[in-house]
């Protein structure tokens, strides 16, 4: 009767305590990948906390060192894909060149909404919730108030010229126009190229 292969070295009961054995040929598989010692310092730490917290991944009985290069080589290669993406950009030449729109546009907007909105009447909220927000056909929202087709036809047209006025649109005006276009003014000041 043959016995199992060994494997060389004895084996530990935690897996964990066997990893600095194994440093320096991590260390020199690092340096023949990136060829450079800060890199490959960087490389074998980012293994060693990989293997750590995933070493119930790891087989008892199996070669360690190997478990480790794979880690190693994977790290490696995961590392040098992200940087293929990445743009180089020592004198921030090209983050100048980048913008994004504000946030605040659009909260500043709905503000400026809520407050008209909230002086409209009681009947004019009700058909542009109906209408405008959920979507509802004038039929729909006339069976729902209980009124003509005409009255929630009138009741929108009416609502929607008393909601325009009291946030100052002209007719057909978004109630962004102003704030993109101020955007763009300040970008257009900076230099900044629209994307």
């Amino acid at each position: 009767m043959q016995s199992a292969a060994r494997p060389e070295g004895p084996v530990t009961a935690d897996p964990r305590d066997a990893l600095p054995d194994h440093l320096p040929a991590l260390r020199a598989f690092a340096i023949s990948l990136t060829r450079n010692v800060s890199e490959a310092d960087d490389l074998v730490q980012d293994t060693i906390v990989k293997a750590w917290s995933n070493i119930e991944k790891f087989t008892p009985g199996t070669d360690l060192r190997a478990w480790l290069f794979t880690i190693l080589r994977n790290a490696f290669y995961s590392i040098r894909r992200k940087r293929k993406r990445e743009v180089a950009d020592p004198d921030g030449i090209h983050a100048a060149g980048l913008y994004e729109k504000p946030h605040h546009d659009g909260r500043l907007a709905m503000t400026d909404f809520s407050r008209a909105f909230d002086q409209l009447s009681p009947e004019h909220r009700e058909v542009l919730i109906l209408i405008g927000a959920n979507g509802y056909s004038c039929e729909e929202a006339a069976a729902m108030m209980g009124v003509a087709v005409g009255t929630v036809k009138s009741r929108t047209n009416r609502a929607r010229a008393r909601l325009g006025q009291l946030l100052g649109l002209a007719a057909g005006e978004d109630v962004l126009a102003d704030e993109a276009a101020g955007t763009l003014a300040v970008m257009s000041r900076s230099g900044t190229q629209a994307a």
